[in-house]
């Protein structure tokens, strides 16, 4: 993406930070007002802080707010606006549009980031197995301690645990995507998984509500879970499901190389980074190499000039 392009897209994505600072602004009764205020000034500071960013064409910078802030608005949802779910996705396309390349990790600080993703990973699957299991338990015990302590539980993961795994997993998987060869759109499992970790975190907070909603309603010991129980239940399989399919993906690796990543050229390949140092040097035909390799000596000031290739 030229800068001509790049700037109108990142005042375009400040734009909507006003308007997403407005719109949960706007929310009456928030579930949590301490976020509201927080998303609400998060979002000026981001509009004006992009501005500024855009003026100064600071790609590097730009790269980096976008990528940072992917977490940051999965957070703002809790103000109790469903317009940080646009503002991600907003944000992940701006990243892929433009193409950001980044240093390789080296061996310590990537075995480092990929033990923590996979430890992390690991923890948020065996959470929505877990609250899937709670779930399917208060739509159909029987006994009213059992219903209503299942969707206490859930609320209580919810808030203290799902939350910080799903942040800190997006955040390992940026940098481990982004700091490794396969890339964030190079390969197709690796930006399907990008797709279901933002997918994820709309579903959590959707979710969300309807737990707490359980909770209130079974504190009555005559309080029935009714069909909101059982959309609960779906809920929390079609969740397990997406992050049982996101294991599968890293197993397997399917889809091979993106029309993205078949655009650029590989510098790890040797012709390309042959051709590379050819270009860089000026060129050089194929007979001056061969001359070269049979011991011919190269052009000096007593012998003629061999031929140059444009």
């Amino acid at each position: 993406m030229t800068a001509q392009l790049r700037r109108p897209l990142h005042i375009a994505f400040a734009a909507y930070c006003l308007v997403a600072a407005l719109a949960v602004q706007s929310v009456p009764d928030p579930k949590y007002p301490l976020m509201q205020t927080v998303a609400t000034a998060g979002y000026l500071v981001a509009a004006a802080l992009l501005n500024v960013l855009a003026l100064a064409r600071a790609r590097r910078a730009l790269i980096g707010f976008h990528l940072a802030f992917l977490p940051v608005q999965f957070v703002f949802l809790f103000g109790g606006s469903q317009a940080p779910m646009a503002g991600m996705l907003f944000g992940a396309l701006t990243v892929a549009m433009m193409r950001p390349r980044f240093p390789r990790l080296r061996r310590t600080s990537r075995r480092v980031w990929l033990t923590l993703h996979v430890g992390v990973s690991v923890g948020w699957l065996g959470l929505a197995v877990a609250m899937a299991t709670l779930a399917v338990a208060g739509a159909t015990a029987e006994q009213h301690a059992v219903r209503h302590g299942a969707y206490v539980l859930m609320h209580v993961f919810d808030l203290a645990i799902v939350i910080p795994s799903v942040a800190l997993a997006i955040i390992t998987g940026l940098v481990v995507s982004l700091g490794t060869k396969w890339g964030l759109v190079r390969h197709w499992w690796v930006l399907l998984k990008f797709v279901i970790s933002l997918v994820i975190p709309v579903i959590a907070t959707v979710q969300s509500g309807w737990i707490e909603r359980l909770e209130h309603r079974t504190a009555d010991p005559a309080g029935d879970p009714g069909d909101l129980g059982l959309v609960l239940v779906g809920c929390m399989l079609v969740y397990t499901a997406l992050l049982w399919t996101a294991v599968v993906l890293s197993v397997v690796k399917p889809g091979g190389r993106t029309p993205w990543a078949r655009n650029r050229p590989r510098p790890d390949r040797p012709d390309v980074a042959a051709a590379a140092g050819g270009a860089a040097g000026g060129g050089e035909s194929a007979a001056t190499r061969g001359a070269g390799r049979q011991g011919s000596p190269p052009a000096g000031p007593g012998t003629a000039e061999a031929p140059r290739v444009s």
